[in-house]
């Protein structure tokens, strides 16, 4: 199996467009030690031919052009994306499928649920329902989106996307609208888990012993935005857990089998991003990796 980390960022990326917090202003400044990221998304293959998209970044045509696996490769019109998988519906999740627009066909895998929050705004038409097969998956079934590759979705405790939010939204619970993938092939294991609220016994029994896990590196503390002062929400009312504290991800998966361990979706606060500091040293002496955009896993 073949992984390679498309974007590693979160939502907005890194630097942000408007944000002016020390870290973007390192990385737009060419500090090495912030490198850019893109948002996050994936892409999986089992032969190197035929390729699952794990999520549609909305920086998914710069992504696409700086990774040659997934240029075209024949002809006039060409991808070796067979099919697109969705996590949940977040904007930087899904607003890349706008750039998956030029008739070229594929399989839109996703959830009811996040099937159809997509079908609820029309912006989405423009990949024709004759060119783009929308498929629902149920969870905890397995099913092959593209040869060799064998994908479950499994439920974490997650939200509703933010534009789908009215009033105070339900945080934590386990349902179809964030889900995680089991990828399965020639005997590994890797689980792809961007979004999560906490983690749970259950989450901990199914990961147990994944040969790789990239999992939701969202903040290092559940305040982390509050600290940067650019903004007043926390992680758990984003929907993450965060690396550290009472509760998070480090120690909380710290006793599961795992092979490798990659925080993935890090957000532009997260000072983990911060290369050679003393938070990045903490992670990685822990046995995390933080991913950047391009990191390839062969498994």
């Amino acid at each position: 199996m073949q992984a390679i980390v498309l974007g590693s960022g979160a939502g907005g990326g890194v630097p942000q467009w408007n944000c002016r917090c020390p870290i973007c202003a390192m990385a737009r400044a060419g500090d090495r030690r912030v490198l850019a990221r893109t948002q996050s998304s994936l892409a999986v293959s089992a032969d190197g031919d035929n390729w699952l998209l794990v999520n549609a970044s909305p920086d998914l045509r710069q992504q696409l052009f700086e990774t040659p696996a997934l240029h075209p490769r024949e002809g006039l019109r060409h991808s070796p994306i067979r099919a697109v998988l969705l996590t949940n519906g977040d904007v930087d999740h899904v607003a890349g499928l706008l750039t998956l627009r030029e008739g070229q066909p594929f399989r839109l895998h996703a959830t009811r649920g996040i099937l159809d929050s997509i079908a609820a705004n029309r912006v989405f038409d423009v990949m024709a329902q004759g060119v783009v097969e929308r498929s629902e998956i149920a969870l905890n079934a397995p099913f092959s989106p593209v040869p060799g590759l064998t994908v479950t979705l499994f439920p974490v405790p997650g939200k509703v996307p933010l534009w789908l939010e009215d009033g105070t939204p339900e945080i934590g619970a386990e349902t179809e609208s964030t889900v995680g993938a089991m990828i399965e092939a020639g005997g590994k294991r890797l689980a792809y888990v961007p979004g999560c609220a906490r983690v749970t016994d259950g989450l901990r029994e199914r990961l147990a012993g994944v040969d790789a896990l990239l999992f939701d590196g969202t903040v290092l503390a559940d305040d982390d935005m509050i600290r940067a002062g650019v903004g007043t929400k926390t992680g758990w009312r984003m929907g993450h857990v965060p690396m550290t504290g009472e509760g998070g991800s480090v120690a909380a998966l710290a006793a599961v089998p795992i092979g490798r361990r990659v925080f993935v979706h890090i957000n532009n606060t997260n000072p983990v991003l911060v290369e050679g500091s003393e938070e990045r040293r903490s992670i990685e002496a822990a046995g995390w990796i933080v991913a950047q955009d391009g990191l390839a896993l062969s498994l």
